[in-house]
């Protein structure tokens, strides 16, 4: 089946649960993020109406290239899911087998399918038959050490049609700690001809080029490195170009940057439940400041925007 096209660049912001909402994606957006993804949405919760669900896909006309990833299991459900999803405004869709969560893998779910290949396989096939979009994959190198399944997955998913496949270097056994397995990465890349993009540790500019340089990959996907970060494009665009490190934000940069996302967390869902979710973001970015475990916890407790901005203010 001939692939769906779909150019990426060479730096992606990760689907992150419970993070990834349009507020942080725009505000990454502004930092130099190309290419975005929403939160990771169940296939199951979303035939079904959930309203927490429909929020996830919420968006705006800026909020563009998007792409949309999508926790399935069973092959009939995700094909009424792929309909739905053709009212949304979107550019592709990713089938994630990579979440290694005990809640979801134990299900058969996320990095649950790298011990199910032929389900993977027939859930691949469904991505490209029903779906109206350039389809991917993401996954893990394996299950296990034992169970180092990336290499053939990737050829499945090249014979299906997807337009991409997304490898973060560690099994799912492995969680995220320990080492990054780059071999099996490189040799995802020089079995197949679509697109590999990898992740896996990308916290600085350094970390991206050795991604980059030990694998031949085509881009990489930031994670974990863009919480309370949204610095880090800027910083891996830089370190690529010149092989320099770029000088991180001043405080007065960082503490205007943290009001700038709070007063869009609080535009998009009120203020209530925007200081909610705006606090974790809060105990991200004052990691790197001066006595920042006090300021942490008194952050982590602020009720109101008013709160908030007098414990930001006392940042130095």
């Amino acid at each position: 089946m001939p692939v769906k096209k779909i150019k990426f660049p060479k730096i992606i912001l990760a689907p992150l649960s419970d993070v990834s909402d349009l507020p942080f994606r725009m505000l990454n957006r502004s930092f130099g993020c190309k290419f975005a993804y929403c939160q990771m949405v169940s296939t199951r919760a979303l035939i079904n109406n959930k309203p927490k669900t429909e929020e996830l896909l919420r968006g705006h006309f800026r909020d563009h290239p998007l792409g949309v990833q999508l926790l399935a299991d069973d092959p009939e459900v995700l094909k009424k899911t792929l309909f739905i999803l053709r009212s949304y405004k979107y550019e592709t869709v990713d089938l994630n087998a990579g979440c290694p969560t005990p809640k979801v893998a134990k299900k058969g779910q996320g990095a649950g399918l790298l011990k199910d290949v032929e389900r993977l396989k027939v859930l691949m096939d469904i991505l490209v038959r029903f779906g109206d979009r350039p389809a991917t994959i993401k996954i893990r190198t394996g299950w296990a050490e034992d169970n180092l399944v990336a290499v053939k997955i990737a050829k499945l998913a090249e014979e299906a049609g997807l337009s991409a496949v997304f490898i973060h270097g560690r099994t799912r056994q492995q969680g995220y700690g320990g080492e990054v397995d780059y071999k099996t990465i490189k040799e995802v890349k020089e079995t197949i001809n679509i697109p590999v993009i990898a992740s896996g540790d990308i916290f600085s500019g350094r970390l991206a080029k050795k991604m980059f340089d030990e694998t031949g990959c085509d881009g990489i996907m930031v994670a974990r490195g863009s919480l309370g970060n949204p610095w880090i494009f800027k910083e891996i665009e830089y370190f690529l170009k010149k092989g320099k490190i770029l000088q991180g934000p001043s405080v007065g940069e960082l503490k205007k940057v943290m009001k700038k996302h709070l007063a869009m967390c609080c535009k998009f869902y009120g203020e209530k439940i925007g200081v909610l979710k705006f606090r974790k973001h809060f105990s991200w970015y004052a990691r790197e400041i001066r006595y920042s475990r006090s300021v942490r916890n008194m952050g982590f407790s602020a009720k109101s925007v008013k709160e908030l901005h007098q414990i930001i203010n006392i940042l130095k």
